[in-house]
């Protein structure tokens, strides 16, 4: 389709009103309409709209200003809202489902299940498909980030290091067991923070702001917390790490490096019955 990008948004001009909706200036595509339910109150002839374009049942170039889920490029976590013989369709959040072929799947997909897609182009049939396999659509570039940068992360699959995440829907990310202090799941999009990136490119993520600036935000909330508890916190260096993580979802190196603060700013005394406050 030369000129209009199908499966992503689009700015068109309005080039006349009928009964049904509006007629957008598609170029060498033609007139593509904007059906009536999706024109703005006041639009009129001469306005500019940026819109979505997909494919109808009928296979033709139509507009819509509803924000789908996913558009052409993107990596998200759908759900399957019906399968037939050929395939399974995916709820993208338009009045036609996203298509995702049996050979695109890497098991088959279930009505009412979620999975992570990567939405494309088919080739043979030029209409927006899902496929699962999302590997093959993950950048093999080096990644440019510096340890603390802050990245989008979905979460993408669990594995026995911790969990796979997709970095600013482009690289492929791991958050280390360890370095989780909240329940994940697939499909969840949070805020993360870079690690390490591998000399092979492979980057490693934490999901809480990394180094001295994280140290010392925590400190503050365990002063805080301090003062709410009658100056005293039962959990030491000696503490497991889990027990650490379970009452503040923070690491033990996170919960060391603020008790050490506190410490130098002679705001707390440390003994093997835990931290307590000066003058608490």
């Amino acid at each position: 389709m030369n000129g209009i990008r199908l499966g992503e948004y689009n700015r068109l001009k309005v080039v006349k009103e009928v009964d049904f909706g509006m007629y957008l200036d598609g170029g060498d595509e033609g007139e593509i309409l904007l059906p009536s339910r999706y024109v703005p109150q006041g639009c009129r002839p001469g306005d500019e709209l940026e819109v979505f374009i997909y494919l109808d049942q009928d296979e033709r170039p139509v507009a819509t200003t509803l924000r789908p889920l996913a558009k052409v490029g993107d990596f998200a976590c759908l759900e399957v809202a019906w399968v037939n013989g050929y395939g399974a369709f995916l709820d993208i959040g338009l009045m036609k489902d996203l298509f995702c072929p049996f050979r695109e799947q890497k098991r088959r997909m279930e009505k009412g299940n979620s999975y992570i897609v990567y939405v494309t182009i088919d080739e043979d049939s030029y209409r927006m498909m899902a496929t699962a396999k999302v590997e093959r659509y993950l950048s093999k570039d080096m990644p440019r980030y510096r340890h603390g940068d802050e990245v989008d992360l979905l979460v993408w699959q669990k594995t026995d290091l911790g969990f796979k995440v997709i970095v600013d829907n482009k690289y492929q990310g791991l958050v280390y067991e360890d370095q989780v202090f909240r329940y994940l799941t697939a499909g969840d999009r949070l805020k993360g923070f870079i690690d390490h990136v591998r000399q092979d490119g492979k980057i490693d993520v934490t999901i809480q702001p990394t180094g001295h600036r994280h140290a010392t935000e925590f400190s503050e909330l365990l002063l805080a917390y301090l003062k709410e508890n009658n100056g005293h916190c039962d959990l030491c260096d000696t503490t497991p790490a889990e027990i650490i993580t379970d009452r503040f979802k923070v690491s033990k190196k996170t919960f060391k490096k603020a008790v050490g603060d506190l410490y130098r700013r002679k705001l707390i005394t440390i003994g093997t019955g835990g931290i307590d406050l000066v003058g608490g």
